[in-house]
């Protein structure tokens, strides 16, 4: 935990805009709505977070009017980058894909396929002075924010996933909403050396899901040892690496990701470990970690034939704003 409120989570400009786009959104539900979308700063609800399609609480975009969707979007579109948006709603549209797939292949319908059914949730009173937060969530978006004096802002745990990994039927056929995911990981492991890869490659069966799954903290212990690290790898099989974990990292708006990026750099990438479970060919199942010292990605493909991503980034301390949270108090704030 820190002691102090690092500058390297200085964000001003987007606690700002995140402060208006969430009293944008509050301000344009009826008193009924804002009673589902809104709960307190200070209590366990805000942790709750999970990538199934369960029910959840918050506001269904189901239950809102095409100006209020535009402003759950819009807030949404505060924590991520214009890519991470683009990929955001096109994974919210991959629902309807998902549900046809399903009734092609005769597989029965353990959930409802519902692109409306993602909430929305305000936590405390934005811009106001005192931490607050907010959560977007739904099959497969995990995003959250949390904003300390109104200029400290944490977006981890950010979760992104894909179901079907690569569309294979209609007009979108052949299309990979996150590509790179798997793409950048594969050239990494493709460029070790047999002795790199002994170190990198930890099981020959990848789990059958992230290991960190949907759990309030990040613990490495969950995490498999093992791996090779940054500091065995020559300059080329570097650059692939930090290629790989800045898109991870890149998932956030621009100043959030450079901070955040900061912290990882400062922090020292030489034990920095690739992890790989499962077998090297495409089209089997397969998962990856990449494990700092404050940070720890996951990536996993195993479910349906090895279509379907599940991928996140977590922080040890820092998940939900803890460390920042935690000098915010310890300077004299009460909790």
């Amino acid at each position: 935990m820190t002691t102090d409120i690092s500058t390297a989570s200085r964000a001003k400009d987007i606690a700002n805009e995140m402060a208006v786009a969430a009293r944008t959104f509050l301000d344009a539900l009826d008193e009924g709505q804002r009673a589902q979308a809104t709960f307190p700063f200070q209590g366990t609800e805000r942790y709750e977070w999970n990538y199934t399609p369960v029910t959840r609480n918050g506001l269904r975009l189901k239950d809102m009017n095409q100006v209020q969707r535009e402003a759950a979007h819009l807030l949404l579109a505060t924590a991520l980058s214009v890519r991470s948006a683009r990929e955001a709603k096109a994974i919210i549209a991959l629902e309807v894909t998902l549900n046809e797939w399903e009734h092609m292949q005769n597989e029965p319908m353990h959930w409802v396929r519902d692109p409306d059914l993602y909430y929305f949730s305000v936590f405390g009173n934005p811009g106001q002075g005192d931490p607050w937060g907010w959560r977007a969530g739904g099959h497969h978006i995990g995003v959250q924010a949390t904003i300390i004096d109104d200029t400290y802002v944490a977006v981890l745990p950010l979760f992104l996933g894909s179901n079907p990994a690569e569309i294979r039927h209609g007009d979108h056929k052949g299309t990979r909403i996150l590509a790179a995911e798997e793409d950048l990981a594969r050239k990494l492991l493709g460029d070790l050396d047999s002795r790199q890869k002994e170190k990198a490659i930890v099981d020959p069966v990848a789990p059958d899901d992230i290991l960190t799954k949907n759990y309030r903290v990040a613990d490495p212990g969950n995490l498999r040892p093992g791996g090779v690290d940054f500091a065995s790898l020559r300059d080329g099989q570097r650059e692939t690496f930090v290629t790989l974990i800045r898109h991870y990292v890149n998932r956030a708006s621009t100043t959030v990701a450079n901070n955040e990026w900061s912290k990882i750099s400062n922090g020292g990438l030489d034990t920095t470990r690739f992890v790989w479970a499962g077998p090297e060919d495409r089209g089997q199942g397969h998962y990856y970690a990449i494990i700092g010292p404050s940070f720890a990605i996951e990536y996993d493909n195993t479910q349906n034939g090895a279509n379907h991503i599940h991928s996140v980034m977590r922080s040890f301390d820092g998940d939900w704003g803890e460390d920042l949270l935690a000098a915010h108090y310890h300077h004299g704030h009460h909790e």
